[in-house]
């Protein structure tokens, strides 16, 4: 079980918040559309897929229709009654969402899916306790299927801080928290950081082939993307398409997907 689980239900217990976050403004956006774009490259209609950390169902509604089945969960019970309340009016019969702990996924057999996305549990687990989500990931992964972990960038999430709020960032207390503690100085329990070194490293370590690591929002500067015309936000996805795919350029992403597959 995660050392704070409660404290991970109390942030997310308000699940409409959590259910706009990807629509907020244009950099907002950004997460949502790379993620789709990329784990969109490993979905089809004969696949298994689980989500871990589903939140509201805003991936798995996206993606329902166009695998054979699809399970999300979530360790917030409120974030799993609105998912289960989009899947009653939507119709759909191959998606259902459950909550569980993503440490401990109890109820699921092994080797039971195609692909396994853990798509909320890196920002809020320690070390320690992320390690035992990829030990749970490649237990319920098939054999060569693939495994996306979504995790927070220290680097990228700091920048954005520096951009968006510069009267409060950079400084002492910020450095330490995000680059000796790994976490987030305002919700230390919360919010935890890494590197996309880091994350491979976890992975090889845990016998996972790294195929991608993949920057997903460079939004740290957020007004200025927000700011754009829709002529310049086009030229601007030029650009974030290329620092997207560059190995130099993921860790200044706030968010990232480092994609694996299961051996």
């Amino acid at each position: 079980m995660s050392s704070n689980q409660e404290k991970i239900r109390v942030n997310y217990k308000d699940a409409l918040i959590e259910d706009k976050r990807f629509f907020h403004d244009k950099a907002s956006e950004m997460e949502s559309f790379y993620t789709k774009k990329y784990i969109g490259e490993y979905i089809s209609s004969e696949k298994s897929v689980i989500e871990i950390g589903c939140g509201t169902g805003h991936y798995g509604m996206y993606f329902a229709e166009k695998c054979n089945t699809y399970l999300g969960i979530d360790i917030t019970p409120e974030n799993i009654a609105l998912f289960n309340h989009k899947i009653l009016n939507s119709g759909l019969k191959n998606i259902k969402a459950q909550v569980g702990d993503a440490t401990k996924l109890e109820t699921i057999l092994d080797k039971s899916y195609d692909l396994v996305l853990i798509l909320g549990p890196m920002y809020h687990l320690p070390p320690e306790e992320r390690n035992l989500v990829i030990h749970e990931s490649k237990r319920i992964c098939k054999e060569n299927g693939i495994i996306v972990f979504a995790y927070i960038n220290k680097v990228g999430a700091y920048l954005g801080g520096c951009f968006m709020a510069p009267e409060a960032y950079p400084s002492k207390t910020a450095n330490d928290f995000v680059f000796n503690k790994g976490t987030d100085d305002v919700r230390p329990e919360v919010f935890f950081f890494t590197t996309p070194e880091e994350m491979e490293m976890s992975a090889t370590n845990n016998n996972l082939t790294v195929i991608k690591n993949l920057g997903v929002d460079f939004s740290f500067c957020a007004t200025a993307i927000n700011a754009m015309s829709d002529k310049q936000l086009e030229e601007w996805m030029v650009l974030s398409d290329v620092m997207s795919q560059s190995p130099s350029c993921v860790g200044v992403s706030n968010h990232a997907l480092l994609i694996c597959q299961n051996s």
